[in-house]
């Protein structure tokens, strides 16, 4: 039976894309959690704009590439039924290839890929036994046709799209489903380090639509997949990137 009220995680929930999603799916009655990793104050306030409006959300501070801090997540979460699991978070650090440190390499897939992989496995079995659930993974065009500016990103992201179609074969007969949302340019912060560039500007001419997208067209594509009208959707990487990449 699937609960009225939804349990649902999001990474990276106090900005951009991730706040788009806390605040969509609180409207709609699910109970929210949402991590965030420095920005504390914004966290709040979205808690609080929600919690005004009688929506149920709860932060949760993580540094996603800390194992003691990733652990202390999984115990506070850990009597939490979670119905609805979307791995937003990322990190992105842009410098050229050859300057791309251990460190570097380490984090950007221990926020990008390890986090998504293990919490799936802490949270996946459990929507299996109920035989209803969603895990939506966020990825991106730089993980489908690659990337110059972030290499270990593209290759992060790329990993994630595996990780979603191995799920989805895992858990499908059991009621689940397993995607992966990827975008190609929006408008957060995310990108503001790469507006200015030669290669950003060219992509922009490029795109079919135009321009890029707005979080708020992402979101909708979010909420349709958590809906039982995508129920026989899954192992998709669903594109919404006004048309620069036909994959």
């Amino acid at each position: 039976m699937i609960p009225k009220t939804r349990n649902v995680l999001i990474t990276g929930g106090s900005s951009g894309i991730g706040a788009g999603i806390v605040v969509a799916l609180a409207k709609e009655g699910n109970n929210v959690y949402y991590t965030y990793k420095t920005n504390k104050e914004r966290a709040i306030s979205i808690q609080q704009e929600l919690n005004n409006q009688k929506c149920l959300v709860t932060p949760l501070e993580v540094d996603l590439g800390k194992d003691a801090s990733f652990e202390k997540l999984l115990i506070e979460l850990n009597d939490i039924e979670i119905d609805i699991l979307i791995n937003n978070a990322a990190t992105l650090q842009y410098c050229n290839f050859i300057d791309i440190t251990p460190q570097i390499w380490d984090y950007t897939q221990k926020v990008n890929v390890r986090a998504p992989f293990f919490l799936s496995q802490f949270f996946l079995p459990k929507m299996m036994r109920r035989k209803w659930g969603r895990i939506i993974n966020m990825t991106s065009i730089g993980g489908q046709w690659g990337g110059t500016l972030a290499i270990q990103y593209a290759v992060s992201k790329s990993a994630l799209i595996g990780l979603t179609r191995s799920l989805a074969k895992l858990s499908a007969r059991f009621g689940v489903t397993v995607n992966a949302i990827s975008p190609g340019l929006v408008a957060t912060d995310i990108i503001k380090d790469e507006v200015d560039t030669y290669e950003f500007k060219q992509k922009v001419e490029n795109i079919p639509l135009g321009r890029i997208a707005e979080i708020s067209e992402v979101v909708n594509t979010i909420k349709f997949l958590c809906s039982e009208e995508a129920s026989y959707i899954t192992g998709q990487t669903i594109n919404v990137n006004g048309g620069m990449y036909f994959g």
